[in-house]
């Protein structure tokens, strides 16, 4: 029974925890790295097998699960073997549900050095990759990381799973003829959205080197390509693309200036009257508040960027000369803007 006099205050007990956290982010990337979530299987297995499977030392990666199953990600059967939890399974590549390139994407080297200079960029109110590696982070990632960057281009992808059915059962897409996927990716979005209306064209704008690997729907020979463009691209250069509808989704994260650049662009491109949609994770009335205040911080360190509050980011949409419509959730996590080209 432990004595009142020697217990430690909850308070304590959670700052310590929290002052620790990397090594739980440590442990989960680890695990990924490991190939430990494809290692165990539907059976329960023990620390030997699954050593033997990942090829590592079984001590080490009994000290390993440990700190993974504190968290709930992997759980033990009390019988010396392992089973997996829904957190786990998340970890597989093969999960409908994979979010395992997120996870990469949110631990990569480069994260665990920004995160170092917050109180930095704090103080000066932006970015600090570029003090610390001499170019932009974009420009770092794709010329001097490749593999960050197709980390980054796969956890785009997988995030894109998650919502791009939702995405599409929200949308009304009743007459209208061509959309435009803004910085869309590999195109998923884009390719649900013409599966779910047979009449539609889009086009998908995006950085030369994205572009050259698309969705396999939208490619060369691919079941939508003929009604697909895949156009290189920088939008906050230039959108030279006029369509019906425009769609900025979980782009508009850089500072103000440059939000309200590529969404001017588009208007620029735009008819009179054509829809720009843009699907956000919002740091107000969002139930994921953790999760999108890490990764707002994150955007601050990276690219000077933010994730935005609903009057703020509408404000911006107003600004680029957009009438902005109804704000409605499409998700747990995301909130779809209507807005059309004045």
């Amino acid at each position: 029974m432990t004595d009142a006099t020697t217990a430690v205050p909850g308070p304590v007990m959670k700052l310590r925890e929290l002052a620790h956290s990397a090594a739980c982010a440590a442990s989960v990337r680890a695990a990924a790295l490991l190939g430990l979530p494809e290692a165990l299987g539907e059976e329960p297995a023990t620390a030997t097998e699954l050593a033997q499977a990942v090829g590592a030392d079984e001590e080490a990666l009994v000290r390993l699960l440990r700190s993974l199953t504190t968290y709930g990600v992997f759980a033990e059967t009390g019988e010396g073997t392992y089973v997996h939890t829904a957190e786990s399974r998340l970890l597989r590549e093969d999960d409908p549900r994979s979010i395992k390139y997120n996870v990469l994407w949110a631990t990569e080297p480069w994260t665990w050095e920004l995160w170092a200079h917050l109180d930095e960029a704090v103080r000066t109110g932006k970015g600090v990759f570029p003090s610390l590696h001499g170019e932009e982070f974009f420009a770092y990632l794709h010329a001097r990381a490749p593999h960050s960057a197709e980390v980054f281009d796969k956890a785009m992808t997988q995030s894109s799973q998650l919502s791009a059915r939702a995405i599409a059962e929200q949308l009304d897409l009743s007459g209208v003829r061509s959309v435009a996927d803004i910085a869309g990716g590999q195109g998923l979005v884009l390719a649900t959205l013409l599966e779910k209306n047979p009449e539609l064209h889009g086009t998908l704008l995006d950085l030369p080197g994205v572009v050259a690997h698309p969705d396999p729907r939208l490619g060369a020979g691919g079941s939508l390509a003929s009604r697909a463009t895949l156009l290189p691209g920088d939008c906050l250069e230039e959108i030279p693309v006029q369509a019906d509808v425009y769609l900025f989704k979980n782009i508009l994260e850089w500072d103000d200036r440059s939000t309200v650049t590529a969404l001017r662009n588009a208007v620029a491109a735009a008819r009179p009257g054509a829809r720009v949609l843009v699907i956000e994770n919002l740091v107000d009335g969002s139930p994921e508040l953790r999760f999108t205040t890490a990764m707002d911080l994150l955007l601050l360190l990276n690219v000077g960027g933010k994730k935005h509050t609903r009057e703020g980011l509408a404000a911006l949409m107003e600004q680029a000369g957009l009438r902005v419509g109804d704000i409605r959730p499409v998700n747990s996590y995301l909130h779809l803007f209507e807005s059309t080209v004045a």
